[in-house]
């Protein structure tokens, strides 16, 4: 591990590293086991579609709702109950024993994954401010990210040739243990300290329009991106947004503000901007 670090910085760096590893390798892993799932769990075609298009589309949905929800309660806070939801919900996917209940778990797995992800750019943002400190942080958890997405199939494929299709799951359970502790013992809490009320309006109006249109986007082939459903679920998210725009106009403290800058700022930033 790199000496420009403290040792409690090690501990954070350990912690966000091990929660990014987790992160991607339920993105890429997964589909190593898709025809193990076809046979184990008697699972059609678009079924096995669902168990990779769950987590994405709750990934996507859960984002800036989290970033707003950490600034305002803490992002230690959330971080922590991110990395417990999705040592459980890994748990839950590894003891499904028919696929409707594994696609329903993967969905909450990358609700919870989308909030681990943003906690722990939060926490590496806050950690890390300056200097060679910051980029050998930001570099590591760069590579561990890529191990994760790009290993991913070689980890999957061996978990299932010396063991079984669940432990591709179930290895999440020790592992969001160990990165629980390390980030309870290392991490520092911060919180936005402009941060106000949440703006429920936005979180109700901005995820809808992204779940839909991530919906839209991965099972309009099979709808028919031109049929009454898709058009209609298209029209949802369109019309989300525009009460999402209209929600962050009259809000106090809207989750992005175009009025503070010429180019917009989130304060669900915890991830980008640097305190």
């Amino acid at each position: 591990m790199p000496t420009a670090l403290t040792r409690r910085g090690i501990v954070v760096l350990s912690a966000a590293c091990l929660a990014c590893l987790m992160f991607g390798l339920e993105i890429s892993s997964v589909p190593t086991i898709l025809p193990t799932l076809e046979q184990e769990l008697h699972a059609d075609f678009r079924q096995l579609q669902w168990v990779m298009n769950a987590y994405t589309i709750a990934v996507t949905t859960v984002l800036m709702a989290v970033g707003t929800i950490a600034d305002r309660y803490g992002r230690k806070r959330v971080f922590l109950v991110s990395i417990a939801a999705f040592g459980l919900t890994s748990l839950i996917c590894g003891l499904a024993d028919d696929v409707s209940t594994l696609i329903v778990a993967r969905f909450l797995q990358g609700l919870s994954g989308g909030a681990m992800l943003i906690c722990q750019l939060a926490v590496l943002s806050h950690e890390f401010r300056e200097g060679r400190e910051r980029a050998v942080a930001w570099g590591w958890w760069g590579v561990i990210f890529g191990v994760g997405l790009g290993f991913g199939p070689i980890i999957g494929g061996g978990i299932v040739a010396v063991s079984s299709w669940e432990w591709v799951f179930l290895i999440h359970v020790p592992a969001a243990a160990v990165a629980f502790v390390l980030a309870l013992t290392g991490v520092h809490e911060s919180k936005d300290p402009q941060a106000g009320k949440l703006d429920l309006a936005g979180i109700v109006t901005l995820s809808p329009s992204v779940f839909c249109l991530i919906f839209y986007i991965t099972q309009g082939s099979d709808l028919g991106f031109a049929s009454p459903i898709a058009l209609a679920i298209l029209g949802i998210s369109v019309a989300s947004f525009i009460a999402f725009l209209i929600a962050e106009k009259i809000s106090k403290r809207p989750m992005f503000d175009s009025r503070s800058s010429g180019s917009g700022r989130f304060p669900a930033r915890s991830s980008v901007r640097r305190r």
